[in-house]
Protein backbone atom coordinates (compact mmCIF):
# COMPACT_ATOMS: atom_id res chain seq x y z
CA UNK A 1 0.00 0.00 0.00
CA UNK A 2 1.22 3.47 -0.79
CA UNK A 3 -0.28 6.72 0.45
CA UNK A 4 -1.52 8.89 -2.41
CA UNK A 5 -2.44 11.90 -0.29
CA UNK A 6 -3.31 12.70 3.30
CA UNK A 7 -4.59 15.78 5.09
CA UNK A 8 -2.30 15.44 8.10
CA UNK A 9 0.39 18.10 7.83
CA UNK A 10 2.53 17.16 10.84
CA UNK A 11 4.53 14.19 9.61
CA UNK A 12 7.74 12.84 11.11
CA UNK A 13 9.76 10.25 9.21
CA UNK A 14 11.72 8.04 11.57
CA UNK A 15 12.75 4.65 12.84
CA UNK A 16 11.03 2.57 15.52
CA UNK A 17 13.35 2.68 18.53
CA UNK A 18 11.38 0.69 21.11
CA UNK A 19 8.02 -1.02 21.52
CA UNK A 20 6.54 -1.60 24.97
CA UNK A 21 3.86 -4.16 24.26
CA UNK A 22 0.82 -4.56 26.47
CA UNK A 23 -2.14 -6.94 26.25
CA UNK A 24 -4.34 -4.34 24.50
CA UNK A 25 -2.26 -1.18 23.94
CA UNK A 26 1.40 -0.70 23.10
CA UNK A 27 3.77 2.29 23.24
CA UNK A 28 5.85 2.81 20.11
CA UNK A 29 8.86 5.14 20.32
CA UNK A 30 9.93 6.58 16.97
CA UNK A 31 13.30 8.30 16.63
CA UNK A 32 13.01 11.30 14.28
CA UNK A 33 15.42 14.12 13.41
CA UNK A 34 13.34 16.32 15.75
CA UNK A 35 13.54 13.85 18.66
CA UNK A 36 11.50 10.93 19.97
CA UNK A 37 7.79 10.71 19.12
CA UNK A 38 5.76 8.24 21.19
CA UNK A 39 2.51 6.76 19.94
CA UNK A 40 0.06 4.60 21.88
CA UNK A 41 -1.65 2.21 19.47
CA UNK A 42 -3.37 -1.14 19.78
CA UNK A 43 -1.15 -4.17 20.11
CA UNK A 44 -3.16 -5.66 17.26
CA UNK A 45 -2.03 -2.77 15.04
CA UNK A 46 1.61 -3.33 16.06
CA UNK A 47 1.29 -6.92 14.87
CA UNK A 48 -0.67 -6.09 11.68
CA UNK A 49 1.87 -3.41 10.71
CA UNK A 50 4.70 -5.82 11.58
CA UNK A 51 6.41 -3.12 13.63
CA UNK A 52 9.74 -3.89 15.25
CA UNK A 53 12.74 -1.89 16.38
CA UNK A 54 14.47 -0.66 13.24
CA UNK A 55 11.28 -0.40 11.14
CA UNK A 56 11.15 2.76 9.06
CA UNK A 57 7.85 4.58 9.59
CA UNK A 58 6.10 7.92 9.31
CA UNK A 59 4.44 9.28 12.47
CA UNK A 60 1.39 11.40 11.64
CA UNK A 61 0.27 13.86 14.30
CA UNK A 62 -3.21 15.32 14.06
CA UNK A 63 -4.51 17.16 17.09
CA UNK A 64 -7.51 19.36 17.69
CA UNK A 65 -5.58 21.26 20.35
CA UNK A 66 -1.98 22.14 21.00
CA UNK A 67 -1.22 23.68 24.39
CA UNK A 68 1.70 26.02 25.08
CA UNK A 69 3.26 26.76 28.49
CA UNK A 70 5.82 29.37 29.39
CA UNK A 71 9.13 28.38 30.99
Amino acid sequence: MSIQSINVRNQFRGTVREIIEGPVLSEVDVATPAGIVTSVITTRSVKELKLAPGSEVIAFVKATEVSIATL
